[in-house]
């Protein structure tokens, strides 16, 4: 029964792994920095010397410069800080979100109000809106009821929001997108 091995297999990087510590580090020398620590390029060993006698750790920051950068700094609380920018940054991004809106070309009034009111929310709420008319068999031959129905929504929702481009058919849809104001969060 022959064996299988994979070629060329790499284990994967795990978090803990990207940062090398104390005897993982492999180069000649280092810059060292940290507290209570004098700022300079160190033979490694002493490096290593001055992270023991401290009782912290020796962890390589930069490795690509020349020579690389390490501190000295308890490796717990620093994978913790790492993982708290992070989580920081995650929470500071903004996620767009597109609310779609359909209307056929021969939507009635009470549709129209009630799809507005929708509208309404949902760029309140911050959320973008696309609105589109879709056009079914030979509807398209009612482009101009579309572009109606799509002019009297943008009049409609102008204190909320405002149109990020005219009005585009793009093969049996005519899509608009509307923006949320600024201050209507």
């Amino acid at each position: 029964m022959a064996k299988h091995f994979r070629k060329n297999y790499r284990r994967p990087v795990r978090q803990e792994d990207q940062h090398r510590i104390n005897d993982r580090i492999r180069v000649p020398e280092v810059r060292l920095v940290g507290e209570n620590i004098e700022q300079g390029v160190y033979p490694i060993d002493k490096a290593k010397e001055l992270a023991r006698e401290q009782g912290l750790d020796l962890i390589e920051i930069v490795p690509n410069s020349k020579p690389p950068v390490c501190r000295v700094l308890d490796y717990s609380k620093f994978k913790y800080e790492q993982k708290k920018k992070q989580k920081e940054l995650k929470a500071k991004q903004q996620k767009t979100v597109i609310k779609e809106i359909r209307f056929g070309p021969n939507t009635d009034d009470h549709d129209f109000q009630f799809k507005l009111k929708h509208a309404q929310n949902f760029l309140q709420e911050g959320s973008k809106v696309k609105a589109f008319v879709h056009f079914v068999g030979r509807q398209i031959v009612f482009k101009d009821r579309g572009y109606e129905l799509i002019g009297r929504f943008l009049e409609e929702v102008e204190e909320f929001g405002k149109a990020e481009a005219p009005p585009k058919l793009e093969g049996k849809r005519l899509t608009i997108i509307i923006a949320p104001k600024a201050g209507k969060k």
